[in-house]
C-alpha cells in the first residue's frame, strides 16, 4: 500500500512501486507528502502547508516558523519582513536605512525618512533646527536653549552671531533696545518693567538730550523754551504763560505802590499812558488790563507788565489790609487807654471837711494820704494840728477840733 497523505499528495493510491514515493502537491515533501516544503509552514487549523511569503529583501531566509513569521534582517520587522522597524526608513531591495534625526527622535516616516516627534525643543525634517524662541548652543553641542528675549519687548527669537558666545534677540519692539531687548530706548523710561514714552510736552529736543528723560523715573532732561518741572509743564522763574496758554514769556514790568507808566505798541503807532496803581488794583481785573494794554509777541515770546503773578499781588494787597486793620485797632486802644488815664487823673484823692458839733474832721478820698499835712488848709492863726491828724480851731470864745 502507498499510504500517501490525503492532504499533501496528488493521489492517495498511487506511489512509486520501487521507492514508495507519493506524488506530492506544491509545498509538501516527504515519502508520503506529509511534511511542508521549505518556504511553507503548516496551518494550525487545517494542517495544510501555506507559503511563508517572506520578503527576499527584508528576510534573511525564506523559511518561517510554524506561525508563519519570517526571519528579518536588522532594521526590518513585521510578519513577512516587509516593513522597516522604528528608527529606520526606505525599504528597498537591500535593507532599511536608519533615521537621520540627530539623536532628537527615534522614529521617522518609513518611506520618506522625515523625523517624527522631535524632542528637546527641536524641529525640521531631521530635527536639525531649534523651535521658535530657542537657539542652538555649542556647549553641549546641538542643544537648544530658550532665548533670553521677552515676547513683550521683542519677537522672542534670537541667534548667536559669528564670533559671539551669547545670543542676541533678532528684533526689539518699539521703545526697547539692548542685546536682549531688556533696556528702554531713547525717549522711553522704565515703568513697572515696561518701557513707556517720555512725557515732556514737546519741550525737549532729542538732538540735545538723546535720552529725553531719565530712564528710571521719567523726569524730563533739558527743558527748553523757558519751561521747567518734572514733565516740562511749568514756566521757569521769571516767566509766565502767554494768553493762549502755550508759550512761556518773560515778565517785563512790576506793579508797585508808585504810579507806573505802561507803553503799548502797535504795528504803525505807539502810545504811552500813565495809570495810578491804586486805580488799577481796585477797578481793573487781569483780563481788563490785558484788554487795555495789548501785549505784542515775537518768536514765541510776549511782553508782560507785572513781575509778580496776580495771585502774589492779591496776597500782598491782603497783607496790607491786615496791617492797616491792626494799626487801626492799636490806635483805638491807645485812645481808650488815654481817656481812662484822664478819668483817673480827674478822680485823684482829695480832701473833705466834715463839720461836727465840736470839731472838723478831714479825710482823703481813697485814704491814700493818711499822713498828709493839713496845716495849711486853714489860714487861721489859731489853728493847731493834733497828733492824731485832727485840726483844732481856736477862737476867742470856743475851741474846735478837727
Amino acid at each position: 500500500l502507498c499510504n500517501c497523505s490525503t492532504v499533501g499528495s496528488a493521489s492517495a493510491a498511487e506511489c512509486n512501486s520501487t521507492t514508495g514515493q507519493c506524488p506530492c502537491l506544491e509545498g509538501y515533501v516527504g515519502l508520503r507528502c506529509e511534511s511542508c516544503a521549505q518556504g511553507f509552514y503548516p496551518e494550525r487549523r487545517s494542517q495544510q502547508c501555506r507559503p511563508c511569503g517572506c520578503s527576499p529583501a527584508g528576510s534573511s531566509s525564506a523559511q518561517c516558523d510554524d506561525s508563519g513569521k519570517c526571519q528579518c534582517k536588522v532594521g526590518v520587522t513585521d510578519l513577512k519582513c516587509d516593513r522597516c522597524s522604528d528608527g529606520y526608513y526606505r525599504f528597498n531591495e537591500t535593507t532599511c536605512e536608519p533615521c537621520q534625526c540627530n539623536n532628537h527622535s527615534k522614529t521617522c516616516h518609513s518611506l520618506t525618512g522625515i523625523c517624527l516627534h522631535c524632542q528637546e525643543n527641536t524641529e525640521g525634517n531631521h530635527c536639525e533646527l531649534c523651535k521658535e524662541g530657542f537657539y542652538r548652543s555649542t556647549r553641549p553641542a546641538h542643544t537648544c536653549h530658550r532665548c533670553p528675549c521677552s515676547t513683550v519687548a521683542s519677537t522672542g527669537t534670537c541667534r548667536i552671531q559669528p564670533g559671539e558666545t551669547a545670543p542676541r534677540c533678532d528684533k526689539c519692539k518699539t521703545g526697547y533696545t539692548g542685546p536682549n531687548c531688556n533696556q528702554c530706548d531713547n525717549g522711553y523710561y522704565n515703568s513697572d518693567s515696561i518701557c513707556v514714552r517720555c512725557k515732556c510736552n514737546g519741550n525737549v529736543d532729542p538732538a540735545r538730550s538723546p535720552s529725553v528723560c531719565k530712564p528710571d523715573s521719567g523726569e524730563c532732561i533739558g527743558c527748553l523754551y523757558h519751561t521747567a518741572g518734572f514733565h516740562c509743564e511749568e514756566c521757569e522763574d521769571g516767566y509766565v504763560r502767554d494768553p493762549e496758554g502755550t508759550n512761556c514769556t518773560k515778565k517785563e514790568a512790576t506793579l508797585g505802590p508808585e504810579t507806573r507808566e505802561f507803553t503799548t505798541s502797535a504795528p504803525n503807532a505807539s502810545k504811552a499812558t500813565s495809570f495810578s496803581t491804586a486805580v488799577i488794583n481796585s477797578t481793573l481785573s487781569p483780563t481788563t488790563i490785558q484788554t487795555i494794554f495789548p501785549i505784542s509777541s515775537s518768536d514765541n515770546s510776549t511782553s508782560a507788565f507785572a513781575d509778580v503773578s496776580w495771585t502774589q499781588f492779591n496776597i500782598i494787597i491782603l497783607t496790607v489790609i491786615i496791617i492797616v486793620v491792626v494799626l487801626l485797632m492799636g490806635f483805638v486802644g491807645a485812645v481808650y487807654m488815654y481817656r481812662e488815664y484822664q478819668n483817673r487823673k480827674l478822680n485823684a484823692p482829695f480832701w473833705t471837711i466834715e463839720l461836727k458839733e465840736d470839731n472838723i474832721s478831714f479825710s482823703s478820698y481813697h485814704d491814700s494820704i493818711p499822713n498828709a499835712d493839713v496845716s495849711g488848709l486853714l489860714e487861721d492863726d489859731g489853728n493847731e494840728v493834733a497828733p492824731n491828724g485832727q485840726l483844732t480851731l481856736t477862737t476867742p470864745m470856743h475851741n474846735y477840733k478837727a
